[in-house]
């Protein structure tokens, strides 16, 4: 006797074709973000590793001296080990913002799932080469900068590689959302890759980096196998880029006749879009000078978050750090509410500017009043983190997969991975200033640290006020076009009578 079909089969068949791939390029771009910012968590973990106050362990056995660092890990055992910390990171995130404007072309031009698995691996190599400075012990801080610098130029390779795959599969009607959700892979990664490198931490660090870099290189293989950039590679339908309303704009109609032409081979006649070609796609400028502000707020708050809580707030240093998680809380609600609304609307930029609007007097708001009690300081992290990440996130993900299909390019979709470089990479200039702002700032007080984060979401609002007055405007003149027909269609009831 047969037994019948099994049930997660069954399942697995009940699902249409389209659908199985699609959340098969979900959950891989997932993942392999994920492993990204897994990656590159460990060196903030480290960092207390580094420098240690060795008072409680007695002298130094070697010597007779009176040092508290002598079971610090050299270089950074010395009184200067905040500005060296401060070197390793400004390394990685300068190396990353330059690398993010050349890695889209060569995204464009090379096959994603190869791109993005050589990116996986190197990664890999570079952050297990960090871990392997403890286990060689090494002592030298050039190893360590020049280990860092080439990890956030592999870095590069990820963002613009997942954000054109997922916008290949998904159309622009359901972006906002899906993407909305798919970008909690952000904390996810830094939740995991706090708990990875906090296991090895105090026996040997090396490990803390080590291990994340064997996970992410093992993604890279897992996408090298399963990953599948395009629909048309597998024989499913591809997603509609543009509402109709754009299809009927004769500027958006090219000069010669597609309809016959297979999907495939039309993406492979066309050539992938130059970097001033990129630029003058409309919004790409404007969006990209947005998030350069908004990512100013976001890293900044990732970097100094926990410190002014233990400074303003008293908290401890652990509680401190568990208490800003809620920031990235706030920020995957943000993300997932900034996406539905504004695929409801159709006003991306609109969601966006309204969410930092209302984010400039929170921030003021939460300096002021954020402190008073554990109840008002989790209700005011977790509304900070919704407005100042929602635009942040909505921008990278949905804003920029839409206009790398912007009807302008006619059809050519070889420009995605070059206008999500373009977007992200000018936001990671934003990223690499906001940080080394509030370290120069913050003597002078916290009230200052905010009042220049406000300015940063006022200055990224105003920056979106022309897309803004030409989504407000396509609005009216669809509610126009609605009457018109209403009053039409009433005459013409009229005189039938």
């Amino acid at each position: 006797m047969r037994a019948a079909l099994a049930p997660g089969v069954r399942l697995l068949r009940a699902v249409p074709r389209d659908s199985r791939y699609r959340g098969l390029t979900l959950v891989l771009t997932f993942l392999s973000y994920t492993s990204y910012h897994l990656s590159r968590k460990p060196i903030s973990i480290v960092k207390s590793q580094l420098h240690l106050n060795c008072s409680a362990l007695g002298t130094n056995p070697h010597n007779d001296s009176n040092s508290t660092t002598w079971c610090s890990w050299a270089p950074f055992d010395q009184d200067n080990y905040n500005e060296l910390f401060g070197a390793l990171d400004n390394a990685f995130l300068v190396a990353y913002a330059i690398g993010m404007f050349i890695s889209g072309i060569f995204g464009e031009r090379l096959p994603l799932r190869y791109y993005l698995s050589g990116g996986m691996l190197l990664s890999g190599i570079f952050t297990a080469l960090f871990g392997f400075g403890y286990f060689w012990n090494i002592h030298v801080l050039w190893y360590f900068i020049i280990v860092q610098v080439c990890n956030g130029l592999a870095q590069t390779t990820g963002w613009p590689s997942v954000v054109a795959c997922v916008g290949n599969w998904f159309g622009k009607g359901k972006r906002g959302l899906i993407m909305g959700i798919w970008n909690s892979h952000t904390s996810v990664g830094n939740i995991l890759g706090s708990l990875i490198a906090g296991a090895w931490v105090s026996s040997e660090w090396g490990l803390s980096f080590i291990v994340p870099g064997i996970i992410i290189a093992a993604m890279g293989v897992v996408c090298f196998f399963f990953l599948v950039e395009h629909p048309e590679d597998v024989g499913c339908s591809p997603p509609l880029q543009h509402d109709a309303s754009d299809e009927k704009d004769p500027e958006g109609v090219t000069s010669e006749d597609h309809s016959s032409t297979d999907p495939k081979e039309l993406a492979e006649e066309l050539e992938a879009i130059s970097f001033l070609g990129a630029l003058r796609i409309p919004g790409v400028v404007e969006f990209s000078l947005c998030l350069l502000f908004a990512k100013l707020v976001s890293y900044t708050f990732l970097y100094w978050l926990p410190l002014y809580i233990v400074n303003v707030a008293h908290f401890g240093a652990k509680e401190a750090g568990d208490l800003s998680t809620l920031f990235d809380v706030g920020g995957i609600l943000g993300g997932i509410f900034a996406g539905l609304i504004s695929d409801y609307t159709g006003g991306r930029a609109t969601t966006c500017c309204v969410m930092l609007v209302v984010a400039a007097p929170m921030l003021f708001l939460y300096n002021h009043i954020g402190q008073n009690g554990i109840g008002t300081s989790i209700a005011m992290l977790i509304v900070c983190g919704a407005l100042v990440n929602g635009p942040y996130a909505l921008i990278t993900t949905a804003v920029s997969a839409d206009l790398g299909t912007h009807e302008s390019l006619k059809g050519n979709a070889r420009a995605l991975s070059t206008v999500t470089a373009i977007i992200d990479g000018t936001g990671s200039v934003g990223a690499a200033l906001g940080p080394l702002l509030a370290g120069l700032i913050s003597p002078t007080g916290w009230n200052n640290v905010f009042y220049m984060l406000i300015a940063a979401d006022v200055l990224a609002c105003l920056l979106l006020a022309r897309v803004v007055v030409k989504e407000v405007r396509t609005w009216y003149g669809c509610i126009a076009r609605k009457r018109g027909s209403s009053v039409q269609l009433t005459e013409s009831v009229l005189d039938g009578k």
